[in-house]
């Protein structure tokens, strides 16, 4: 019998570090698996093999959490917008809870089922049916016998207090993570509020993932921190932030980044980015440090060999890598050679190869938030007068 694992919060009471895993839905959609519109998580029984890879990868890199890839796999949003399925939300959840056990059980990782939010909450639903979308999910995570639960990626807190509420039934530890920054939830509820309503509402965990860059969501989650603390309460904290530079974000995060999603490349941020984030995250009391969309496993590997001293040990991931470039001694040309150093690598200002490129994007801010008319979610497809009067709508913005 294989031993047993320790467990999440048995891992961050002795002051672990946990790493976590990087986005599915944006890597998967580069590689072909997911559809950019609703980013909905079908490939988990579409073609699982792309799953179990990705899994594998981020597991090899260093993570500790595999994360399942059920990520919008609530029914309201699988139909929204006209979204064609072959298989069932239940169908979807269960083959991502199997892939996600299957590679943890490879290494020293846990599984943890992950909820997000629900058109219906945008749609203004009460929270008995949005709690009953949350609850769904549940009943395949307890049946699959998760390690503990994720509730990951809300914009509004009080859609996320009534995730706890529902997760934390099944007497498995809750993490809950935001998708905001500094200046708080879609409501205006600041960072420090946001973290003492999931605390109360039971969530041992809280953080943000998503939406803006490593050092603003570090910097979100030292307030979340800091109104904790003054209220007298604990928790754990977490951060998994993008891997893409946000300085010109407003409120609402990349989304309204007029690259989203197709042309965010040039914004990627780099391993030695990676390094920097991993020491700031943990630097400031962060033990549960990941990613969410752009990370790919060597931005994790970067994780990882950041914090390699910390955790005792090194990636298998680095076996082929070299810290700080030093595989380079090897290479043929000696320009190349001489960059075989952690001062190269730390000092160096990349540049984006794009001439006369604009540093930053103006955020297309058109403010709509839940309760607006123009967001009141829809199971048709958008139509074409639907979205000519959008198109018209955004060259006024």
């Amino acid at each position: 019998m294989a031993p047993t694992k320790k467990g999440i919060l048995e891992r961050l009471n002795a002051g672990e570090i946990v790493i976590g895993d990087g986005g599915f839905v944006v890597a998967l959609e580069k590689r072909g698996y997911v559809k950019a519109g609703p980013w909905t998580p079908e490939a988990a029984a579409e073609h699982p093999e792309a799953v179990r890879q990705l899994h594998r990868e981020f597991l090899r890199a260093g993570s500790n959490v595999m994360q399942t890839f059920t990520f919008y796999c609530s029914d309201d949003k699988l139909e929204n917008r006209g979204n064609k399925l072959t298989f069932t939300g239940t169908q979807i959840n269960e083959a991502a809870c199997d892939l996600a056990r299957e590679v943890a059980d490879e290494g020293d990782a846990l599984v943890a089922g992950g909820v997000s939010q629900t058109p219906s909450y945008l749609s203004c639903k009460s929270d008995k049916e949005v709690k009953a979308i949350f609850k769904k999910q549940l009943d395949v995570f307890t049946k699959k016998n998760v390690d503990f639960l994720i509730v990951e990626y809300f914009e509004h807190v009080e859609e996320a207090v009534w995730a706890v509420e529902v997760l934390k039934e099944a007497g498995k530890p809750v993490a809950a993570s935001l998708c905001i920054g500094p200046e708080g939830d879609m409501h205006g509820v600041s960072p420090g509020d946001c973290a003492v309503k999931l605390v109360k509402a039971g969530a041992q965990i809280v953080g943000v993932n998503c939406h803006f860059d490593p050092m603003t969501c570090v910097k979100t989650v030292k307030m979340m921190k800091e109104g904790v603390e003054k209220a007298g309460l604990k928790a754990h904290y977490m951060v998994q932030p993008l891997a893409l530079h946000t300085p010109d974000c407003d409120c609402r995060g990349f989304i309204d980044l007029p690259e989203f999603p197709y042309a965010l490349e040039p914004r990627a941020l780099t391993r030695w980015d990676m390094h920097k984030y991993a020491r700031e995250a943990y630097n400031a009391g962060i033990r549960f440090i990941g990613g969410c969309c752009g990370f790919e496993p060597y931005h994790i590997r970067a994780v990882a060999e950041e914090l390699a001293q910390e955790r005792g040990f090194l990636p298998a991931a680095s076996e082929k890598h070299g810290l700080w470039g030093s595989a380079l001694e090897m290479h043929t040309k000696p320009w190349v050679r001489a960059r075989a150093r952690r001062d190269y690598w730390e000092n160096l200002k990349p540049a984006t190869g794009r001439p006369h490129s604009a540093s930053m994007s103006t955020p297309d801010g058109w403010g709509y938030t839940r309760g607006h008319a123009e967001l009141m979610q829809q199971k048709e497809a958008t139509s074409k007068d639907q979205l000519k009067q959008l198109f018209e709508m955004s060259k006024k913005k």
